[in-house]
């Protein structure tokens, strides 16, 4: 067992007793916001066979450009995403990854996700944001920051799994009309969720059929001065026509985790930039699972993964 290298590429030391456990499973080379160049480098001198990684702290795709020539077999994600890992070229190269997708013994215990589409909802809904701004710039009046009750109003949760179900035991607690949309779950009707939602909460994963979903269409059919929240993943959406609508006024507000290129040029966003000037678009830096507790549990699960022998 210590004859394995594991790399790490994200960082842990800041959780209390984590960084300690991968010495249990091999030695440990620890390079936590390593640049695309120097990580291709490494894996191919070190011969590295494990990766561990989380997306958060990725600014790139662990693909063919990365691995080509590298000893890894394994690829370690702490997270329940896989769109930083190109999946099909791992399975053609044998390299084995390994993620929290189906941990449903650890995963029903973090929701942390579902805990901040909760709080980007309520800060779209009264303008948390902007008034905090405009109190720091000296002003005092309420009336351009009136905002929307929570109770009584509609919500459209689109996915129905772990997060989405959280999601509705927050929204039905402080008295919101709950609208669902998963086919797989057995709830078949997108149009109708998109004409009675107020807010609508994306907690899906991408896939084919996820990829572009919330495009001009779907926009179109919400309804008017409503609101999107997404802590699922950038790709769903059509970001310019996320602020096509938010500049017609047909959509209120945009508050979200994840933008569609994480893994590349992060400040050629049109979406960042577009939130510098417009207070309807509200962007977190995709801290979704990044809580003390919610970190410290997902980390120690992921890293004991390496008990097994490959």
């Amino acid at each position: 067992m210590k004859n394995k290298k594991i790399l790490c590429i994200t960082p842990v030391k800041h959780l209390n007793g984590v960084f300690e456990l991968f010495n249990l499973y091999g030695e440990v080379i620890y390079k936590p916001n390593i640049e695309k160049e120097d990580l291709r480098k490494l894996l191919v001198s070190s011969q590295v066979d494990r990766i561990f990684t989380n997306p958060n702290k990725q600014g790139f795709i662990l693909d063919e450009s990365v691995l080509t020539g590298s000893f890894v077999k394994v690829i370690n994600t702490c997270s329940t995403g896989t769109n930083h890992i190109d999946m099909k070229y791992c399975a053609d190269s044998n390299i084995k990854v390994w993620s929290l997708t189906k941990d449903m013994e650890l995963i029903n215990e973090l929701p942390s996700t579902s805990e901040l589409a909760f709080a980007l909802m309520c800060s779209l809904f009264r303008k948390l944001d902007a008034g905090f701004n405009d109190v720091k710039k000296g002003g005092w009046n309420y009336e351009p920051f009136m905002g929307k009750q929570i109770k009584d109003s509609s919500i459209g949760i689109i996915g129905f799994g772990r997060l989405g179900k959280i999601m509705e035991k927050f929204c039905k607690a402080f008295g919101m009309r709950v609208y669902i949309y998963d086919p797989y779950e057995g709830y078949h009707d997108l149009d109708g969720l998109l004409q009675n939602s107020e807010v609508i909460s994306l907690h899906i994963h991408v896939t084919d059929e996820t990829r572009d979903m919330v495009d001009k269409d779907f926009l179109a059919k919400m309804k008017e001065n409503s609101y999107l929240i997404n802590t699922s993943r950038g790709e769903v959406v059509d970001e310019n026509a996320i602020i096509n609508s938010v500049k017609s006024g047909h959509l209120s507000g945009y508050a979200t985790d994840v933008i569609r290129d994480e893994f590349g040029d992060r400040q050629s966003s049109k979406l960042v930039d577009y939130s510098k000037i417009n207070s309807n678009i509200l962007i977190t830096p995709h801290v979704g699972g990044m809580t003390w507790e919610g970190q410290t549990k997902a980390y120690t699960w992921a890293i004991n993964k390496f008990k097994e022998v490959v």
